[in-house]
């Protein structure tokens, strides 16, 4: 491969000229043994930041109307209080959040299975601290869920 490849390769992305190097990336899940498309495999970023808006918007509906008295300022800090709660009781118990089961998502353990509830509450406190949320793998996944082994997946 010559200059102009290399250079051009870094152009169109540093991922596409590691490949075009020999770095094999292998699609996103596959180190967790996870199928490459299809039920159980790794959900969209889409979709997931939508189950979050979701939940979100929800938990804001919640707040507003039952704990802060129709002060909007007060329903933004009972929101995320209320997200917590939702995601423990939620995630702990059937596996998904109300956003993630209407786009078709799920939680799961990393090898299979549901989350314990320690692992649960562990992954939503610190989704709620929001950093943990922003730093990924190259999964694809936060580390949030590396930290509680968990996965998002398709349904």
């Amino acid at each position: 491969m010559d200059n102009r490849q290399v250079i051009g390769s870094w152009l169109s992305g540093p991922r596409a000229a590691a490949e075009e190097m020999g770095a094999d990336y292998g699609y996103r899940g596959e180190k967790l043994g996870l199928p490459k498309e299809g039920p159980g495999s790794m959900a969209p970023l889409g979709r997931r930041v939508g189950a979050l808006v979701i939940d979100w918007g929800l938990c804001l509906l919640i707040a507003y109307g039952l704990l802060a008295a129709g002060d909007q300022r007060a329903a933004g800090n009972w929101a995320l209080g209320v997200f917590l709660v939702l995601g423990v009781l939620t995630v702990g118990t059937v596996g998904f959040t109300p956003g993630k089961r209407l786009l078709g998502l799920r939680i799961a353990a990393e090898g299979g299975g549901r989350l314990t509830v320690p692992r649960v509450l562990v992954r939503s406190v610190l989704l709620c601290l929001a950093i943990p949320a922003i730093v990924w793998d190259r999964d694809g996944r936060g580390l949030h869920d590396r930290l509680s082994r968990a996965v998002q997946v398709r349904i």
